[in-house]
């Protein structure tokens, strides 16, 4: 049986509802070697970050999937730290972003040495956290990848494929998307095990198709942040590719949150739960039936990161 690893031990989806795939707990978006990158204390993190998760809970949430990776401050030991204090699972990835994020180590290594890192902390942990890696997390540049962007998902495509585990890329631009599938392809892998990240913002719809029918998963997870793209924009879309039999390649999220070590007190998160209160309540006033609304938040995001 299929499972998502999570900072609680692996995790079926009979103990699992709804999912969150692309939320954060903790994020550092300053550059590596900014003096004080990624640092805070547990207990304060867990102070302002609790309090977010239990509402979340409440609402119905059953797992959080965490998209923080190595270059905007993953903290593998603080999501395990406030999951423990919380109960809620979360799914943390290896993985690295894209430049000017990508640390001097990164750029050092080789394809082969970074595929062997990646597996090592799918397959055992994370920096000593105890934290199995669920997923591999990764970005690429609005004008194409760079030579460290391509080494970085050639390297992933050969760890998904040794464990199964997804891919998940913030790209921006459709046209970008179509290299990474074929990277990712030509080293053996698939496109089913691609996430598009941040799908919405890509305003050609017709390039949302192409890359649902091509096999990979879209995910419009700007939910509840109408400052990026209109929530009627992505109801519209939605809507759109479920007339067109794609509903099983959708994911939606917010990538909301979170503890921000570079602002006083870690900032002020915003909710995890727009989507449970404000959005699900849209797309079923327009007539999307519930054992479609439980494939969007329960089955696509389970068959997504399970391996």
């Amino acid at each position: 049986m299929e499972k998502i690893t999570t900072t609680l031990g692996p995790m079926s989806s009979l103990e699992l509802g709804l999912i969150l795939p692309h939320e954060h707990v903790f994020v550092d978006l300053r550059t590596w070697n900014t003096p004080g990158y990624a640092q805070a204390e547990v207990a304060e993190v867990i102070q302002l970050m609790a309090p977010e998760i239990t509402r979340a809970q409440a609402a119905g949430v059953s797992a959080i999937v965490e998209c923080s990776t190595v270059g905007v401050g993953r903290r593998a030991d603080i999501d395990r730290a406030v999951s423990q204090a919380t109960g809620l699972p979360l799914v943390v990835p290896t993985g690295i972003y894209r430049e000017p994020w990508v640390p001097d180590w990164a750029h050092a290594a080789s394809e082969a040495a970074l595929a062997d890192w990646m597996l090592g902390e799918l397959q055992g942990e994370i920096d000593g956290s105890g934290v199995q890696a669920g997923w591999i997390k990764l970005s690429a540049g609005d004008d194409g990848l760079t030579a460290s962007e391509t080494k970085i998902l050639r390297a992933a495509a050969t760890a998904g494929r040794a464990t199964n585990a997804v891919i998940g890329s913030h790209t921006i631009r459709g046209s970008v998307v179509r290299q990474q599938l074929d990277i990712i392809e030509t080293m053996g892998y698939t496109a089913d095990r691609f996430i598009w990240i941040h799908t919405q913002a890509e305003a050609d719809f017709d390039i949302h198709v192409e890359i649902a029918r091509r096999g990979a998963w879209l995910e419009y997870d700007s939910i509840g942040n109408p400052e990026w793209v209109s929530e009627d924009t992505i109801l519209g879309n939605i809507l759109h590719l479920l007339e067109a039999g794609l509903g099983a390649h959708l994911l939606l999220s917010h990538d909301r949150g979170w503890y921000d070590p570079a602002l006083p007190g870690g900032g002020t998160p915003r909710p995890y739960t727009y989507l449970t209160e404000r959005f699900l309540p849209r797309l079923r006033a327009a007539g999307v039936d519930e054992p479609t609304i439980h494939q969007l938040t329960q089955e696509n995001p389970f068959m997504a990161f399970a391996r």
